[in-house]
């Protein structure tokens, strides 16, 4: 079972409809005792750094997903729930984030051409062994929908990176805890892979 977390962050449908396809089963659960049983976690999200972490500090959900993280359960941050993992970010200054991973999260400089948000498609740059990204092409298009980035502390937990007015940490990978600064369940036929190979993690 796999669980994904509702704390009013959106595009919660579309992750569902995506591993449903893949005949995975799914729960939407903003439930603490669900989501600790369920055999794999996923943290999706739009929207502010603020009101993100504010929503799941309502919810009860932070101790949730630490405790998560914590217990060795394959877990997945999808674009704004990539970027709650880490301390703060520049969107909101003061703002606690989840701090399970080291880095920053930091806003797309201007760049002459490039619009911000950074909306479209871009290719992976993919780290040889990424267990999310086993079996797809060296370099993937894969889609965005964002105005901050990650820039990792520790690059060794990088899997996969993009160039967009600067150098882009798209996913990382430490034991457990996984996550994508894209959209996997809006990047057609190679989202879907990434999605079944968090799902087929043990």
């Amino acid at each position: 079972m796999i669980a994904i977390i509702d704390y009013d962050a959106g595009n919660l449908k579309s992750v569902e409809k995506a591993l449903v396809s893949l005949n995975e089963d799914v729960i939407v659960s903003r439930d603490s005792s669900e989501i600790m049983q369920a055999d794999k976690v996923i943290l999706p999200g739009v929207g502010s750094f603020g009101d993100a972490m504010n929503n799941l500090d309502h919810f009860g959900l932070v101790d949730t997903i630490r405790n998560v993280a914590a217990k060795g359960t394959p877990f997945l941050g999808i674009c704004l729930g990539l970027q709650l993992l880490f301390k703060s970010s520049d969107e909101t200054p003061g703002a606690e984030g989840l701090n399970i991973l080291s880095g920053k999260i930091l806003r797309i400089p201007p760049c002459e051409g490039l619009k911000i948000p950074h909306m479209g498609w871009n290719s992976l740059d993919i780290k040889p062994g990424a267990k999310l990204f086993q079996g797809l092409d060296k370099n993937p298009y894969v889609y965005f929908v964002h105005s901050y980035y990650l820039k990792a502390e520790d690059e060794s937990i990088v899997a996969a990176s993009t160039e967009y007015s600067t150098h882009i940490h798209a996913s990382v990978e430490k034991g457990n805890v996984f996550a994508c600064q894209f959209h996997p369940e809006k990047s057609s036929n190679v989202g879907l892979g990434i999605l079944k190979n968090f799902a087929k993690l043990n």
